[in-house]
């Protein structure tokens, strides 16, 4: 009963029960960051590539997909290695990597290095999501989990707002070698960070009982019934259709951001002209209408909660709203033929929606599934959601853009994409509402 005291009071007992849990979001926000600015960096040397390593569009598609490939099995392998290591390792031993291979694309200048290169990025980076759901659910209690997700999040918007103003300079000053070693090894510098201020609610002396108690404040996560943590089998899971729901809304929207994120830059470059230096203020704009869609998308949902409605309600109430905002971006072409801002925008809230919506499907694993089982799921959801951008890739981006290109009518192809990115929210909603309509926490 204290626990639910606390949690249902006002402001000044949230004041009371300490916020160590906001330092740890904290810690997963960098680390989102740097994920995300690394994997960014070879976007915005596609034409540096283009002219001095003599690439073509589908040399570029076929790095890209080598990544998405690594990735997705990366992400399948890194939920379950990370239920099984535990959030403090397991984190520090992926990120680890990740920022050896990113700082490793330095050595290569082929097309076959690159994907080499990419693909060690790719398996490694995907512990980030896993490890950080994971952390968010043994951190925060259902209320908070949306926000503190929409927080850490938004540190993919500033990973891509900080390469476009950061990488071009590199890349004038030093070569893009060093845009390479300079953003890998900044995961270095986070990894004395992560073991000087992490570890487990129960284990971290920095929280106090009164936090200890808010977090576990949930009847259905008390500690005593997360004691017992036996392995589950990816067969068990995807025998659920919770799992299913979330696996397939990350099949439709996940491929969107990654579109945004690699082809955004080439958007600009093909449509408006801009190079280098110049693409990074629309760049720069369209991540920052994103980092405010992802803080927003997670504080709705606990905006309703705190009126009384049921955490599995509110998030998929909130995630149809941000499925309509997506829509409007079937219209960025023909706004961008009045005035390329007016494209930005309509982009810009687009990808502010999806950060949103990113926010709280993350968080319907955790509402849906015992806290060992977090990162296997999310590692489940996520490969989903490589596998759907390597099919955009292969099937959209490679052959699509390649052939308008070559006639000289790649605009045609920026309509097909913007097309499919309206329409695949939606579309997600609907399926994870037909296979989950009502709240139903799986038992194991």
């Amino acid at each position: 009963m204290q626990a639910i005291a606390i949690e249902t009071k006002g402001p000044e007992i949230q004041q009371s029960i300490g916020k160590y849990r906001w330092t740890i979001c904290g810690l997963v926000f960098f680390a989102t960051t740097i994920n995300y600015l690394d994997r960014a960096v070879i976007s915005l040397l596609k034409e540096t590539f283009t002219n001095d390593l003599h690439w073509n569009d589908a040399d570029y598609a076929n790095v890209e997909i080598a990544f998405k490939v690594a990735y997705a099995v990366g992400l399948l392998l890194a939920g379950r290695i990370i239920d099984r290591m535990g959030t403090k390792m397991g984190y520090a031993v992926a990120t680890f990597l990740w920022s050896a291979a990113a700082v490793a694309h330095a050595a290569v200048n082929t097309v076959f290095g690159f994907g080499v290169a990419r693909s060690f990025l790719g398996v490694f980076e995907a512990g980030n999501f896993p490890a950080a759901i994971k952390t968010v659910a043994e951190w925060f209690p259902k209320k908070e989990r949306a926000l503190a997700t929409g927080i850490f999040n938004s540190g993919a918007n500033v990973g891509a707002i900080v390469a476009p103003i950061a990488v071009p300079y590199i890349v004038v000053t030093l070569g893009w070698q060093w845009a390479f070693i300079l953003t890998g090894a900044l995961g270095f510098l986070w990894l004395i960070l992560w073991f000087i201020y992490y570890e487990v609610p129960k284990k971290q002396k920095k929280c106090s009982q009164a936090e200890y108690d808010y977090i576990h404040s949930d009847k259905d996560e008390t500690p005593a019934l997360e004691q017992v943590k036996p392995s589950v089998s990816w067969i068990k899971l995807l025998s659920f259709p919770q799992t299913w729901a979330f696996a397939i809304g990350k099949l439709l929207t996940d491929p969107i951001w990654w579109f945004y994120l690699f082809w955004l830059p080439d958007f600009l470059n093909s449509q408006y002209g801009l190079k280098g230096t110049a693409v990074s203020l629309p760049v720069a704009i369209v991540y920052s209408m994103s980092t405010i869609g992802s803080v927003f998308g997670g504080w709705l949902p606990m905006r309703l909660i705190d009126k009384g409605w049921a955490p599995f309600k509110a998030r998929k109430t909130s995630m149809l709203i941000y499925a309509f905002f997506v829509i409007p971006i079937i219209f960025a072409q023909l706004l961008g033929g009045i005035d390329m801002w007016l494209a930005v925008i309509v982009i810009g809230i687009a990808a502010s929606a999806h950060q949103a919506w990113s926010a709280n499907i993350f968080t319907t694993v955790s509402d849906m599934f015992p806290k060992h089982t977090t990162g296997s799921v999310t590692g489940i959801g996520g490969m989903f959601g490589a596998v759907g951008g390597i099919l955009l890739s292969a099937a959209v981006q490679k052959n699509m853009f390649v052939y308008y290109r070559n006639l000289g009518k790649i605009e045609v192809a920026y309509y097909i994409m913007f097309a499919v990115c309206g329409g695949a929210y939606l579309l997600a909603w609907l399926i994870m509402h037909f296979l989950v309509p009502k709240m139903k926490r799986v038992e194991l």
